[in-house]
């Protein structure tokens, strides 16, 4: 009988994270879900319990302490991770470098790039130890080409980039996969976070054309955690049919492309 496989997903309460929990659950992956808000996070468990076995954490991964606390509390059933989604990241702020808000900054790069290596420094000692594992790094087009205005959250994308391809060279004399996926413009709460909760401003970000949707990226999620042992799925951008590229995202409108910036 094949052992159902363990997924520690992160940012699990919305979006790609939530979308990637259920695909999993429906493909006989055993799940640790984290998130802040763990009012979701119950509602997903149940949820999802009826397919697969289903455990939470709720933390913030930007606190270092809480991050290891937590992940060390699991029992020794959930320990043996095999595959970390590393996908909590946030956008705040839209601003020109010399007017933007420091607060802004230290949110972007605790989460983005601190917050992903707390949470890969508890799971990746036993994954070393049993010289297998997954691991999945959440990045962004924004990490591949700038684009104005995008300054610092770019730069946070840019250094999940290269910590991933630090963690494939290092990882792989231990049999452990690590992929990237890149997405363009997904429409999930991101718009609305980065605008401070405008609603017109985020929904304007979207309107005219066809983003994609977080199941787009779960899918791709699914994929690459089910290629056989020899392939690895190391460096994946997506985007939108209507979008062109990060830094002036060209959108088809009918027949008419237009730069949002």
């Amino acid at each position: 009988m094949t052992k159902q496989r363990i997924a520690l997903i992160t940012g699990a309460t919305s979006g790609i994270g939530e979308a990637t929990a259920r695909l999993l659950a429906q493909n006989s992956f055993n799940l640790i879900l984290c998130g802040r808000r763990k009012d979701r996070l119950d509602r997903l468990q149940q949820e999802l319990q009826k397919l697969t076995k289903v455990t939470t954490l709720s933390f913030d991964v930007r606190e270092k302490e809480n991050v290891a606390n937590a992940i060390q509390s699991l029992d020794d059933t959930w320990k043996p991770i095999d595959v970390l989604i590393n996908n909590a990241g946030n956008a705040h702020g839209l601003a020109p470098i010399q007017s933007g808000d420091v607060a802004d900054w230290d949110a972007m790069i605790d989460i983005n790039v601190k917050g992903l290596l707390y949470v890969s420094h508890e799971i990746l000692p036993e994954m070393v130890k049993n010289n297998s594992g997954h691991i999945i790094n959440i990045g962004s087009i924004a990490g591949k080409e700038t684009y104005p205005n995008g300054n610092v959250y770019c730069a946070s994308k840019f250094a999940v980039d290269a910590i991933t391809k630090g963690m494939r060279m290092d990882l792989n004399a231990h049999g452990i996969k690590v992929t990237a996926i890149h997405p363009g413009l997904v429409e999930t709460e991101f718009s609305k976070v980065r605008f401070k909760g405008d609603e017109e401003r985020a929904n304007a970000v979207y309107k005219g054309y066809q983003p994609l949707n977080p199941e787009d990226i779960a899918d791709l999620i699914l994929f690459a955690l089910t290629r056989p042992a020899h392939v690895v799925v190391a460096d994946l951008v997506v985007f939108p049919t209507a979008q062109a590229s990060s830094r002036s995202e060209e959108r088809r409108v009918g027949k008419e492309c237009r730069s949002r910036w």
